[in-house]
């Protein structure tokens, strides 16, 4: 087969036509899913952190003092300060505590490996081996928990276990929603085997 020198002309100006296209072309893929994220970026750390939720006992005025009782101390090793978001939060990467006190300062906890906590909705989504131990020795298990802050509420949809040694009861069960002392609780499913303790 001959090529001549217009057929080989004709062969680099396509190529060079191309290449220019290419290079011109801007990058207009629309980016989706996981690509699509703008990182987020905190515009405070702290180490060592513990945040005090207080309550007065009776309505203040502008210039009023009044006694106030703490209702619940949160502690964590690191707490990242997202304020600066339109939806303002605070997290907790390496875990935290939530004590909570009653009317007679009785302690209940909260433990989880990972916190978020938002500013605008008084809501607290725990994560990662959630443990809620009342003062009475009541223990939930689970791996999800909200705690509403405002209605003072605690609610999960994931599995859980409830242990009661008050009868003797533990209960498997998938959704809970109950109150910070636990005086009222509802599963929303139970399962497997509710354990009671014999009368010695």
């Amino acid at each position: 087969m001959k090529y001549t020198s217009k057929h080989i002309l004709k062969s680099f100006a396509t190529v060079f036509t191309v290449a220019i296209l290419f290079i011109s072309c801007g990058d207009d893929y629309e980016r989706v899913g996981e690509e699509a994220v703008k990182p987020l970026f905190p515009q405070g750390m702290a180490q060592n952190f513990t945040l005090t939720y207080t309550e007065t006992m009776e309505a203040m005025g502008t210039q009023d003092s009044a006694n106030t009782r703490v209702i619940a101390v949160l502690t964590s090793p690191i707490s990242e300060d997202f304020d600066n978001q339109r939806f303002k939060f605070r997290t907790f990467p390496k875990g935290l505590q939530v004590d909570f006190y009653d009317e007679k300062n009785q302690k209940s906890v909260i433990v989880a490996d990972y916190g978020i906590v938002y500013s605008q909705t008084n809501l607290i989504d725990l994560q990662g081996n959630v443990v809620v131990e009342t003062h009475d020795g009541k223990k939930l298990e689970t791996d999800q928990l909200y705690f509403d802050r405002k209605n003072n509420w605690v609610f999960t949809e994931a599995a859980f276990t409830y242990t009661n040694p008050e009868d003797g009861t533990v209960m498997d069960g998938e959704g809970m929603d109950f109150n910070k002392d636990f005086t009222f609780f509802k599963a929303h499913k139970t399962y497997g085997l509710m354990t009671i303790k014999e009368e010695e």
